[in-house]
């Protein structure tokens, strides 16, 4: 339930970051002002005792994320490619919810393994091995078909993943609209359209089924890209909680060290996982979504293998070539240009002005070329974009969410193996090939030729439609009755528990 009860999961969050000493590391790495600094910590203080203690032996924030659940988990994930953010300090603690969070026992995956699968382990596999990672959602096992002996990853789901995620959503979702009731101007942003998205990301990854269908598309799109891999599916022994692929070695794209060590070039790899993630973005419209260091491994030929599907990110045909647009203008320093696409997309309100948009956007492109990477500081690029958009009353594109979110995990990843890799040069090639091939004269015949097919395919109906057009038009309008308004008692009803809720929290916080 979405209620006001979700108030207590709200205030233990809040708790478990003051008991656990993450409050005062994350204020001090994002350097939050004093005076929020000391209210934030006068709120939680009192009721920290409320919080979880998680494992002591684990640095404060990756303690009080694991000890919250997986979908605070995933928040980390994200923060731990970004040390330009977060600091590189908090960035390398943060890693650690990757791939090596506390596994679940070998005994639970087997019986998992058996009962999806419907026979014992010994028909499927000859040895399955401990966890060799272990995620939010599910973990792996190292194991050998018994009929061929070949090496296979087994991914198998967390008991009572499902549960543990509907919970955290459910509070995700009434944080969303106490914002967006406490604070209007937020509402441009979205926030419960946003949770939204999200729960549909996450439904895909807790049934592994649909993992698999997307991986064998994405293998499917990608076979023919030159260092790039994906291991091949083995669908007669995967189920909804249990996925099995081939195995696939290589050193973690996290571990730094040992990728030098082993002789790779990585300026080269970090000029290949952003451009492969441009070009699946771009030419496919299906792209990996969760391209973070846990789930990208180096092939001892340099390849770069892709693991973990269960977020993969679509987009269609005019969002691609929008977002081209929009990246070659700012490749190009063409401001006036990735305004008006911006206009023409309805992304900015008609009644704004375009050239002053034109600036702003302008203020945002210019400092950084020519700049090494390292000196951008993307905390502070991304508040002025925030305060840009808001100005323009730009509103949050739930399609862009995603290609959003991995746009900024895959350069942090890019940035982890060359900390001096300019973005947009990188980028360049992979979006002009694609407006090259997709914007201009070319692409005009292709749509028009495909508006024709499907003219086509409706030629014998057209007569039929355009008579049953004409008969609803010159019909007389019919009023309609609408019943009187449900929701009122409804609206008073959360208002009145929501008012409770908040009592008692505030007695709480002055006990």
């Amino acid at each position: 339930m979405r209620g006001p009860h979700n108030i207590w999961r709200l205030v233990r969050t809040g708790a478990t970051m003051e008991r656990t000493g993450a409050m005062r590391v994350a204020m001090d790495a994002l350097e939050a002002p004093k005076a929020f600094r000391l209210l934030a910590r006068a709120v939680v203080w009192p009721v920290q005792w409320l919080g979880y203690r998680g494992d002591e032996t684990v640095p404060p924030v990756p303690r009080a994320l694991t000890a919250l659940g997986p979908a605070y988990i995933k928040f980390g994930q994200i923060l731990s490619t970004r040390p330009d953010v977060v600091g590189p300090e908090l960035a390398g603690q943060l890693q650690m919810l990757q791939d090596k969070l506390p596994p679940f026992p070998r005994e639970v995956a087997i019986r998992t393994i058996e009962a999806e699968l419907g026979l014992p382990l010994a028909e499927a596999f000859s040895d399955v091995s401990e966890p060799v990672a272990a995620a939010s959602i599910a973990q792996v096992h190292k194991a050998v078909r018994a009929d061929t002996g070949q090496a296979v990853a087994v991914k198998v789901l967390r008991p009572g993943i499902e549960r543990a995620f509907r919970r955290d959503i459910d509070a995700f979702y009434f944080a969303a609209w106490m914002i967006e009731k406490l604070s209007p101007a937020s509402r441009r942003l979205r926030p419960t359209d946003v949770i939204a998205h999200f729960e549909g990301v996450v439904h895909g990854e807790l049934d592994l089924r649909l993992e698999s269908a997307s991986a064998s598309e994405f293998l499917a799109n990608t076979a023919g890209d030159e260092g790039f891999r994906v291991p091949a599916i083995d669908w007669a022994l995967s189920s909804r909680r249990v996925m099995t692929l081939e195995w696939a070695e290589g050193i973690s794209a996290s571990n730094i060290e040992e990728i030098t060590a082993a002789g790779h070039d990585r300026a080269l790899l970090g000029q290949r996982v952003l451009q492969m993630f441009l070009r699946h973005a771009l030419r496919d419209g299906f792209f990996h979504a969760d391209m973070h260091q846990g789930n990208l491994k180096i092939a001892p030929d340099g390849d770069i293998i892709a693991l973990d599907f269960g977020i993969m990110g679509v987009l269609d045909e005019y969002t691609r070539r929008v977002y081209a647009e929009i990246l070659y203008g700012f490749i190009k320093k063409d401001y006036k240009r990735v305004a008006e696409v911006h206009f023409e997309a309805g992304y900015v309100p008609a009644n704004r002005d375009v050239d002053e948009f034109a600036r702003a956007l302008r203020a945002v492109g210019d400092p950084i070329f020519g700049m090494d990477a390292s000196r951008i500081s993307m905390a502070r690029l991304l508040s002025y974009l925030f305060e840009v958009t808001e100005r323009f009353g730009m509103e949050t594109r739930t399609e862009l969410i995603l290609l959003q979110r991995t746009m900024v995990v895959v350069e942090g990843v890019a940035r982890s193996l060359d900390p001096h890799i300019n973005i947009w040069e990188v980028a360049k090639p992979v979006v002009e090939d694609y407006i090259r091939s997709n914007i201009g004269p070319r692409a005009l015949t292709r749509d028009l030729w495909r508006t024709a097919q499907v003219l086509a395919r409706f030629g014998p109906k057209l007569p039929q439609l355009a008579e049953a057009a004409l008969i609803a038009q010159s019909r007389p309008a019919v009023p309609v009755v609408r019943p009187a308004p449900r929701w009122w008692g409804i609206a008073v009803f959360f208002a009145g528990a929501l008012t409770t809720a908040l009592g008692t929290t505030l007695a709480l916080l002055l006990s």
